[in-house]
């Protein structure tokens, strides 16, 4: 046999990293679609925030069955109904005229879609197609995430102001289904139904035994076992503290917020496209670092380092654009999902072969806190007039986060050897 010049585990990784970008449109949808909605229908920012909460509540619960789905029906197959999933979402919003139906295609649609298209499916990947290089592989798929949002969300905003809303629905459908046939075409479900092995898999390697059964029950199993671990509950907490402070707040409500400030929201857009810039070096380099320092380390320096970013944005933002508003995005974008390749790495070391699934339920805590923060936001806002204590807010959790992730020691590790023996503990 010829061994191949580059690893096939690099293609799929590849074709990956870019189904996650066609697959991310929609995540820089909601801030720059708000106003133009707002303007056209009359829709309060809580009633479309309730929408992007659902979008994001589902977009979390899907995770831990889509990991199961994927054991049981094949990457491929998941990928192409959930890309096809967020092309219709995104596609059906243009025929909208009244505000349940945001909730139907924003919320209920694209968040199956999308959920099932989540950090899970990097993970997966990451998993099973590689032995070495899985933190630097699952920085980069993480990454797909913030290209998406830097590709499409200038994009987005200048179409929403310059041709309307409603064309901008539709080049985030197309792009969805563009990636459709790259999916099929090079996605493969596991290396040894090539013939080969994972990339880094020494020549003893053998492939692990594929688990059986209902998608749903492996997925609520993967709870249940996970749940008499304190370490999970531990993760769980500080990852929703995570996707709170990031998709729920910054996401979502940045563009409105320097909107009332005087910005436009174009110039605004500009800036959360940085945040994508950054966000793609910070993550591919905390999956480097993941490699070799620990992972409870660097989480707890990434929690601190956002709630300091969050405590200053209310007197940051002003109606132009200066020094410190680039500092802080700048700042903000290499902090942004940096959290995902350490978080994932402690629970395929806790939790072993479980740990895919038990990152699935992490990462639903993530969604969960990421739609209780868009709503809240939301709301503070129509009550307020400000999203000042919103930020306060984010930022008091992040250090909750930051303490959460410092406790995350050996004798948490050693719990989850005694609620499962077949949890190996670290070397």
């Amino acid at each position: 046999m010829t061994r191949p010049r580059i690893h096939p585990a690099w293609f799929v990784a590849v074709t990956a990293f870019v189904a996650l970008v066609g697959a991310a449109g929609f995540r820089a949808a909601p801030g720059a679609l708000m106003v133009p909605l707002h303007d056209e229908f009359g829709w309060s920012t809580s009633v479309m925030s309730l929408a992007v909460s659902i979008n994001l509540l589902l977009y979390g619960l899907t995770a831990p069955f889509a990991a199961a789905l994927m054991d049981k029906f094949g990457i491929r197959t998941v990928t192409t109904v959930a890309l096809l999933m967020v092309s219709l979402g995104s596609g059906l919003t243009v025929f909208m005229t009244e505000s349940f139906q945001l909730l139907i295609t924003w919320g209920v649609l694209i968040g199956l879609g999308t959920g099932s298209m989540a950090m899970v499916f990097a993970a997966t990947i990451a998993n099973r197609w590689f032995v070495e290089r899985r933190g630097l592989v699952m920085g980069i798929l993480t990454a797909g995430g913030a290209t998406g949002q830097l590709v499409f969300l200038p994009i987005v905003a200048v179409l929403a102001e310059s041709a309307g809303w409603r064309v901008a629905s539709l080049v985030i459908s197309g792009a969805a289904l563009l990636v459709v046939p790259l999916v099929v075409r090079f996605i493969g479900d596991f290396p040894e139904d090539r013939d080969l092995r994972p990339y880094g898999a020494p020549a003893e390697w053998e492939a692990p035994a594929r688990e059986t059964g209902g998608a749903a029950r492996r997925a609520v199993d993967g709870l249940r076992r996970a749940s008499r671990v304190p370490a999970f509950w531990a993760l769980a907490a500080a990852f929703a503290i995570c996707g709170a402070t990031t998709n729920g707040l910054v996401g979502i409500h940045f563009i409105p917020s320097a909107h009332d400030h005087g910005m436009s929201e174009t110039t605004a857009a500009g800036l959360l496209a940085v945040v994508g810039i950054f966000d793609i070096v910070g993550t591919i380099a905390s999956g480097w670092f993941t490699d070799r320092y620990d992972p409870r380390l660097l989480l707890a320096g990434y929690y601190l380092f956002r709630g300091v970013g969050l405590v200053l944005l209310p007197t940051l933002l002003s109606s132009s654009v200066r020094p410190s508003i680039v500092a802080f995005v700048v700042i903000y974008g290499l902090d942004w999902v940096a959290t995902v390749p350490p978080t994932v790495a402690l629970c395929r070391e806790i939790f072993g072969e479980d740990g895919t699934i038990v990152f699935g339920w992490v990462f639903a805590s993530h969604q969960l806190g990421a739609a209780v923060a868009a709503l809240v936001a939301g709301v503070i806002r129509d009550q307020t007039g400000s999203y000042s204590l919103a930020w306060f807010g984010g930022a008091g959790l992040c250090a909750v986060a930051a303490v959460l992730s410092w406790v995350l020691g050996s004798s948490t590790r050693r719990a989850s050897r005694r609620a499962d023996p077949t949890v190996p503990l670290p070397m």
